[in-house]
């Protein structure tokens, strides 16, 4: 996928992503990921990628009384909406690859949809173990595969047709970790072998085709590419393509599975 423009934002996008992409698809995962890592108060977390801080406000939550949480991303657009949620959490700029924290410093290190995206995947995941304290646990979610999520499969299928694969692989490319045994591999690789994985069904949602349509484009890396013209073809298309997807409520609903990988240090 190097030709993506690797996950980033600009401010506009980074509201519309906390607004709209949160409650479709990021909010039913943070609690997910934080049971699959045993928070519990007290605890020191980091989460890496963290956006707009979903799963870090879910973590904050599961700490309380007397632990604390970071949240680190590389985008400053995302922190500054992350930190207008929740000013009380500590947000840092900094890349997964190179994490500005000691070793053994937390007791959990979580990244949610965030793997997909790092220039150097197997130097990010060596940084979250080195940054986890001995008994402590590591939890990293990614999306399933594109065709076992509908909804997606078909959006991008139009963006093909529409435009081509420059902006269609943009939205294949939150799926390049779907397969299991290639996310099982990436963590041996990167000195992991006892890594589990966990495919769990999820549910994406939306209020309306319009809204979905907005959302992907507005609040991804989509908005730098699809200008305002193309965007109402795009919109025209997707009433009649992306219809099955329709609940009699006016709704959109579609199948969205993920994986979680987790693995506890010694």
């Amino acid at each position: 996928m190097s030709d993506t423009l690797g996950g980033q934002v600009q401010r506009t996008a980074a509201e519309v992503y906390e607004e709209f992409f949160l409650p479709a698809l990021f909010l039913e995962w943070a609690p997910r990921v934080a049971d699959a890592v045993r928070l519990s108060p007290g605890q020191t977390v980091l989460d890496v990628a963290c956006g707009t801080g979903a799963l870090t406000r879910e973590a904050a939550k599961r700490v309380e009384p007397g632990g604390s949480v970071t949240g680190l991303d590389c985008n400053e657009a995302m922190l500054a909406v992350a930190s207008g949620k929740a000013p009380k959490i500590e947000w840092r700029l900094g890349q997964a690859e190179s994490l500005p924290f000691a070793d053994h410093a937390f007791d959990a290190v979580v990244s949610q949809f965030g793997l997909m995206f790092f220039g150097d995947r197997i130097t990010a995941i060596k940084e979250m173990w080195r940054v986890l304290r001995p008994g402590g646990r590591l939890g990293v979610a990614v999306w399933g595969a594109l065709d076992d999520t509908p909804g997606y499969a078909a959006m991008a299928r139009l963006l093909q047709r529409l435009f081509g694969d420059r902006i269609a692989n943009e939205l294949r490319a939150p799926f390049v970790l779907g397969d299991p045994e290639t996310l099982r591999l990436l963590f041996m690789q990167s000195g992991l072998p006892q890594v589990e994985i966990h495919t769990l069904d999820g549910t994406a949602r939306f209020p309306s085709i319009e809204s979905w349509v907005r959302t992907d484009v507005k609040g991804w890396t989509l908005a730098d590419l699809i200008d305002e013209a193309h965007y109402a073809l795009l919109l025209q298309e997707a009433e009649t393509e992306l219809r099955p997807y329709v609940l009699d409520s006016g709704t959109v609903a579609f199948r969205s599975p993920a994986h979680i990988a987790t693995a506890s240090k010694s």
